[in-house]
């Protein structure tokens, strides 16, 4: 799964990785948790970037109080999920990130191990969006990340990863005439283990209130 990520990348960088002539300038962020505000890339040919909330909120919903927090969507059965299925035709998304979180350990001994590519840079997450009118009028939008199989680095700690999407498939991903959700889930893959690096990190980011560069203190 993946339940907290990092985006602290210089815009420029961001940009350069998702194949974007430009990002804006967000503050960094280093423990980004459920329900919080996160930037996402969407749409094409020209993609924009947009703050949604993270934790899906289908359109068609009636009840926000009795809806499940969904963050995640199994990238193998999301064509098939009521919450999902939509959004996996018309409204890909990416989320940019440059680290993710897993914790092992016994409930009294967790730590937190952080994962990033070897070279550090940022990557995009393969995600989806969608946008809720409340009995009042107001809109929200907001978005879930894909989930895959692990690569043999993950797999030594959950039986799911973040879907992150390679740079030469991010533009076919936010295509919107691409909707048939078996090419669609074609795009999704394990990301080679070799290319991603783990380092266990201190007890700061186990609560969501904390934040900042303390987080990814190594251990």
């Amino acid at each position: 799964m993946c339940g907290r990520f990092t985006l602290a990348s210089p815009a420029q960088a961001v940009a350069a990785a998702l194949g974007l002539p430009d990002f804006p300038a967000l503050p960094p962020r280093y423990n980004i948790a459920p329900t919080q505000a996160v930037a996402i890339v969407r749409g094409a040919p020209v993609p924009e970037v947009a703050l949604t909330r993270w934790g899906l909120v289908p359109g068609w919903t009636k009840d926000l109080a009795r809806l499940p927090l969904l963050i995640n969507a199994r990238a193998e059965t999301a064509a098939e999920k009521p919450s999902f299925r939509a959004p996996l035709r018309s409204r890909r998304c990416v989320v940019p990130a440059d680290g993710f979180y897993e914790w092992t350990g016994a409930p009294k001994a967790r730590r937190a191990i952080y994962f990033t590519l070897a070279d550090g840079a940022p990557f995009a997450l393969a995600g989806l969006w969608d946008r809720w009118l409340s009995p009042d009028g107001s809109e929200l939008e907001s978005c879930a990340i894909l989930t895959t199989a692990p690569n043999a680095l993950l797999a030594r700690y959950h039986d799911r990863m973040p879907a992150i999407l390679p740079r030469e498939r991010i533009a076919a991903w936010l295509d919107p005439e691409l909707r048939d959700p078996a090419r669609v889930s074609a795009l999704i893959d394990s990301y080679p283990a070799e290319a991603m690096r783990e380092r266990a990190v201190g007890p700061t980011v186990h609560s969501a209130r904390n934040e900042g560069p303390g987080c990814v203190e190594p251990a």
